[in-house]
């Protein structure tokens, strides 16, 4: 109970974040072209608010669970009202004069006046519309510079992955195998080897280069496996020798002789030195005994070890990278962490692009994976980590960018789309239109969260 209080708590702070900042670009280009903002809104506020702050008379006012219906408030439309709603999912920006997802058009029966939105320049308007999306981007780019400046990065090439892939079922049928070291997807390498199966899926690559033992193989990769290669994570799985860090008390080799830093090279005679190779073979002997051909320093030895119901030999493995592989870290200065940051939201821009991509091809069933809050909850650490935390902030702030740059009517995308048309032809669309527009927007949003929460419900089940 107490994880899933803290999920929530990350979802709601993250997603206020997140989207309190994208109306404030709204908010930030409306000032700037003297558009009038009627309510700027810390979560949704349907009936009353929990708070809400007006400044009017020469000073500021301030109600706590206060009704929306004010007509004291209500004489002073000219000033912006800020708040807080009760209702925790995200917030908005009220722009006068402008058809959004509230659908109210009253103001639009009266009158155009020099202060709305709908009597500003065609230029003025994208800018305001585009303010969303830019202070997500921006964000991004702040908390990665920040993440790059506080903790630093640190990622194995895919170069110094020296004993290569440990497959699962997925990559071995494909074609992959054990050891094999992955050169490029379609003549494109990848330097992260964290991002092998992402770089893979996004690419669409059909074929791969790796090298296999003193070879270089071409791997072909049929497209029909691409949807299973969406949903099966750890098709790359890093191999690395199987070292004995302890030996657990309550193993059933306790008193086996096995000691700290041996390593396994074989079992039963067959020779094997990487982890996943001998946790399949021990997985074959699940109840038995098996001999392990071990090295201790510079001697060879042979020992009998137990291996419990699970599989396992009851033995903590060690798993620091350092002593195995290269890994790459740098440090980085405050005037070298913003281009960093810049570099990074970049690609993960493009990256995100190639993945919407994915899930409006129906081939690749990447729509089945499309998820709501309880998905973007599951990918939060059940323990607080201010680490993850930000980075997973800065990964929301460009898909929320990113999503909202669709054209949909009833996101921003939607309203740039007309815009630049506008800005082309001369032509702008009539209020009517702009109202249908936004129906039709706002019934596709409401089939894709009907989509994203069935498929969370059934990933439940």
């Amino acid at each position: 109970m107490v994880v899933v209080l803290l999920k929530i708590i990350q979802v709601i702070l993250a997603l206020s974040l997140l989207v309190l900042f994208h109306e404030f670009g709204h908010y930030t280009f409306a000032k700037l072209f003297k558009t009038r903002v009627e309510k700027f809104y810390l979560f949704f506020n349907p009936r009353f608010s929990l708070v809400k702050f007006k400044r009017f008379d020469g000073k500021w006012h301030c109600k706590v669970l206060s009704s929306n219906e004010d007509s004291e408030w209500d004489q002073h439309p000219e000033n912006t009202e800020y708040g807080i709603g009760w209702l925790p999912f995200g917030g908005y920006c009220k722009i006068a004069g402008m058809v959004d997802e509230s659908m109210d058009t009253e103001a639009l029966k009266l009158p155009p006046q020099p202060y709305e939105f709908r009597t500003k320049k065609a230029w003025q308007r994208f800018f305001i519309m585009s303010g969303g999306v830019l202070f997500n981007f921006l964000l991004a780019i702040i908390l990665y510079a920040a993440i790059f400046r506080t903790w630093g990065e640190e990622y194995l090439r895919t170069d110094d992955a020296v004993y290569g892939i440990a497959v699962n079922d997925l990559s071995y049928e494909i074609g992959f195998r054990d050891g094999d070291r992955i050169l490029d997807f379609d003549g494109v390498p990848t330097e992260n080897f964290a991002n092998l199966q992402v770089d893979l899926v996004r690419s669409q690559a059909h074929e791969a280069t790796v090298l296999r033992g003193g070879d270089t193989v071409t791997v072909a990769i049929d497209p029909v496996y691409l949807p299973a290669m969406l949903n099966t994570p750890g098709m790359f799985d890093l191999a690395f020798p199987f070292v004995v860090k302890e030996v657990s008390p309550d193993s059933p080799n306790a008193e086996s002789g096995l000691l700290p830093g041996d390593e396994m090279v074989g079992i039963d005679g067959q020779e094997m030195f990487l982890v996943q190779p001998i946790h399949r073979e021990l997985a074959k002997h699940r109840g038995e005994s098996v001999t392990a051909d071990l090295r201790r320093a510079d001697t060879q030895l042979e020992l009998p070890l137990l291996v419990d119901t699970a599989g396992h030999i009851g033995v903590l493995l060690d798993t620091d990278l350092n002593k195995y592989f290269h890994v790459t870290t740098r440090d980085y200065t405050l005037l070298s962490a913003i281009p960093a940051g810049a570099r990074k939201t970049w690609n993960t821009i493009k990256g995100y692009i190639q993945e919407l991509g994915l899930i409006f091809s129906p081939k690749t069933q990447a729509y089945k994976s499309v998820g709501s809050f309880i998905a973007i909850g599951r990918i939060f650490p059940d323990t607080w980590d201010w680490f993850r935390f930000w980075s997973l902030c800065a990964l929301l702030s460009i898909m929320l960018g990113v999503m909202n740059l669709l054209p949909i009517p009833a996101l921003d995308g939607g309203h740039i789309l007309f815009l630049i048309f506008e800005m082309i032809t001369g032509r702008k669309p009539s209020d009517r239109f702009m109202i249908v527009a936004e129906w039709v927007g706002m019934i596709l949003l409401i089939m894709l969260m009907v989509l994203a929460f069935g498929n969370d419900i059934r990933s439940l089940f």
